[in-house]
């Protein structure tokens, strides 16, 4: 059978060759024996914490996917992650295939602009990346990627008040090791992944470097000049050196990464006809449009960071991080999706940061710390709505960030241990903000000044943690906690101070505090891990991007984006994960979620409408199971067939709460079947979405404009992969 054919298989045939080839008492191959092979789970070890311990016994709710996991699950970006972790939403930003946007237990924030931050944070290697451009990851040469739910603020700090994504690559080695795997399906898909690495006889030196070259045909077209709409064009890098001196008690590493995507715009579908369009009419395609603005979407983003690990004696060891990160943004964004000059914007991001991290470490539980960040980010904006009215959003905010932390562990008993933490941050945030109307569409003439100024803020921020870890048995773990985080306040760089005077003045850090039960357990003989969390949190002056219309001065409607703070929200939530292995044939993994998320108090002109009001991004109910079969493989090895579901409830992508927006709930499925024929070579058959379900992500709800559009999740996907390793 040749790949082309492979591809067009019928969207169930997958699911139906994963079932078929997972025959009832079937042979396994001989190999050594492992814990896995006798049904015993893998231990998986995190840094949840900062320091080295089992996924079991930290007590935190995190989800951790080995590389093994990611191949299996078919994740290649951190957008594939969504599904697979309880109570989180990820996904592509509205403009953008390398902008993220995350959730966490319904905390994050959707507006990718300079003036404000992330809910989540994600790091790479323990470097925390700022901004949101970029940073939707292309997962290769990973060791695992770790998802912290709940509030971080003691150990990782402000914009962590949702929860971290921790992508961690793979370490340095001293045999010569590598990767290559090429991958070609449908839709043109054309994907290249390679690593190698090693180091000298004595191990003293060491280096790797991963490269992928990801590459996929539009999903729609843009029906103006018939190029490609929601395409990939994506390649990373990263190159790893190390010195480990047998001599010396440390180790000093250099990493550095690069991503360049120069991916199309994203297609979307107009939800309704647009007033200011004569004649206007409707496309069914969830993905074409048809804009007269140049299709770029660039986003180029890396970094490079300095690891020094050093011995101390006594238990205690050090780590010396420090990074520099930045990237560029150049992207079209066409509201109407139409020819007409109605609403086309262009937007240009910039960013630096730089940040540097030193960490003592005790080998029996316990971590403190220094942190101090620095960041610069902005740009410019171009505005031009109905060709009569021109303006752009410019200038820069500056960010810097210095705090101290500890987090430390007693063993009270033999069964249990009180852990408490504490970081104390200083942030001064400055924006610096020009917004002008121009008189034309060259945007050389100004005609007027809207937003002028240059303002300061300086906050401190305390984040206590205090948790008490029980042992009731070697395989039942409890813990509660209870934790805050905190996120950013600053100024709306978007401010229109001409027609809303009070748009200049600052919104308000979030803060949280969480209290959080959970249970980490082992049934069977180690065969069943059962991991649950329940909480309950205070959320605080929750930061909403709010659209708000206004008429200017010529009669033309106008709107800029607004912040907002929300004055108070309650989010209580219940989580569980599972993986049962019952024998070493059959794997049964999975998660699910509840959350109840409702804002308490939301002013808006002196009156509470916080009943009229949801949260954006949180489903009620969410989950997902994963059915695995392994068995022998007549050709040799052994074959793996996966089946899988993931469900979501009634979400609403946008703080507006369109009702056409909104996505009902849905389910997705998956499958693949995986060969693995030896130690070096393995074939894989993958298939995403594969009943082809149409589901929102995203969309645009702006009446001044005539706005309706929804942006959708990709379509049906199958794939046909071939890795060699050496």
């Amino acid at each position: 059978m040749s790949v082309s054919s492979v591809v067009r298989l019928h969207p169930l045939a997958l699911a139906v060759l994963a079932l078929m080839a997972a025959p009832v008492g079937a042979q396994t191959a001989p190999e050594k024996k492992t814990e896995a092979d006798e049904g015993a789970l893998e231990k998986v070890v995190v840094t949840a914490r900062k320091r080295e311990e089992t996924l079991q016994d930290s007590p935190v709710a995190v989800t951790a996917l080995t590389a093994q996991s990611l191949d299996r699950l078919n994740i290649k970006n951190l957008g594939d992650l969504q599904g697979n972790v309880p109570s989180l939403t990820v996904y592509a930003a509205r403009g953008s295939n390398s902008t993220i946007t995350t959730f966490i237990r319904g905390v994050g924030q959707a507006d990718p602009l300079w003036g404000v931050d992330p809910g989540v944070g994600i790091y790479l290697d323990d470097v925390y990346m700022a901004r949101p451009q970029g940073a939707l990851l292309e997962v290769f040469d990973v060791q695992r990627i770790e998802v912290l739910r709940g509030p971080q603020g003691t150990l990782y700090g402000k914009n962590t008040i949702g929860g971290a994504v921790k992508y961690v690559s793979r370490p340095l080695g001293t045999k010569t090791e590598g990767v290559a795997s090429l991958t070609l399906g449908d839709y043109g898909q054309r994907q290249f992944k390679a690593a190698l690495g090693g180091g000298t006889d004595s191990g003293e030196w060491r280096g790797r470097v991963a490269v992928a070259k990801a590459q996929r045909d539009g999903f729609g077209k843009n029906l103006t000049d018939g190029t490609d709409v929601s395409n990939q064009d994506t390649e990373a890098a990263r190159v790893q050196l190390g010195w480990f001196p047998s001599s010396l008690p440390l180790s000093v590493q250099f990493a550095a990464d690069r991503t360049n995507d120069h991916s199309n715009m994203r297609g979307f579908q107009r939800m309704a006809t647009n007033k200011f369009i004569a004649n206007d009419v409707l496309d069914p395609s969830r993905y074409d449009i048809a804009s007269g603005m140049p299709n770029a979407n660039m986003t180029e983003a890396g970094g490079h960071a300095w690891t020094v690990n050093f011995d101390l004696g006594k238990d205690w060891s050090g780590k010396f991080i420090s990074s520099y990160r930045s990237s560029d943004t150049d992207t079209s964004i066409d509201f109407d999706g139409r020819p007409n000059k109605v609403a086309d914007v262009r937007a240009f991001y910039s960013d630096h940061a730089r940040s540097h991290e030193l960490q003592f470490t005790r080998a029996g539980g316990g971590v403190i710390g220094l942190y101090r960040f620095e960041g610069q980010a902005g740009g410019q904006v171009r505005n031009n709505f109905f060709n009569l009215s021109f303006g752009d959003t410019r200038g820069e905010v500056y960010t810097s960030s210095t705090a101290a932390y500890a987090d430390w562990d007693w063993e009270l008993t033999s069964a249990l241990t009180l852990s408490a933490g504490l970081r104390a941050t200083r942030e001064e945030k400055r924006a610096v903000v020009l917004n002008r109307a121009y008189s034309d569409a060259t945007f050389t003439t100004p005609t007027a000044t809207v937003s002028n100024f240059d303002k300061t803020r300086t906050v401190n921020n305390t984040s206590p943690k205090l948790s008490l870890g029980y042992e009731l048995s070697r395989d039942t773990k409890l813990y509660a906690t209870a934790s805050r985080g905190f996120k950013s306040g600053g100024y709306n760089i978007r401010a229109n101070v001409t027609a809303v005077p009070s748009s200049s003045k600052p919104f308000e850090d979030e803060t949280l505090d969480s209290l959080e039960v959970g249970a980490k357990m082992l049934f069977d003989q180690g065969r069943l891990e059962l991991n649950a969390a329940a909480f309950h949190n205070n959320y605080k002056n929750v930061q909403l991007s709010v659209f708000t219309s206004y008429t200017q001065a010529n009669g033309q409607p106008g709107f800029f984006g607004d912040f907002t703070n929300a004055g108070k929200a309650t989010v209580n939530g219940l989580e569980l994960e599972w993986i049962w292995r019952p024998t070493r044939n059959w794997t049964f993994k999975g998660n699910a979620a509840v959350l109840d998320a409702k804002y308490d108090e939301y002013l808006d002109k002196g009156v509470n409408i916080a009943d009229q009001k949801k949260f954006s991004n949180t489903p009620k109910v969410s989950g997902a199971m994963d059915v695995e079969y392994r068995t022998a493989f007549p050709l040799g090895g052994e074959v793996r067939t996966r089946v899988g579901v993931s469900y979501r409830s009634k979400v609403y992508p946008t703080t507006d709460l369109s009702e056409v927006i909104a996505q009902t709930g849905y389910a997705l499925w998956s499958a693949g079947v995986i060969w693995e024929r030896d130690r070096n070579w393995t074939f894989a058959l993958q298939g995403s979405n594969l009943s082809d379900k149409a589901y929102r992500t995203d969309g645009y709800n702006i009446p001044a404009l005539g706005v309706l559009n929804g942006f959708y999740g990709a379509p049906r996907q199958v794939s046909f992969t071939t890795t060699y390793r050496f």
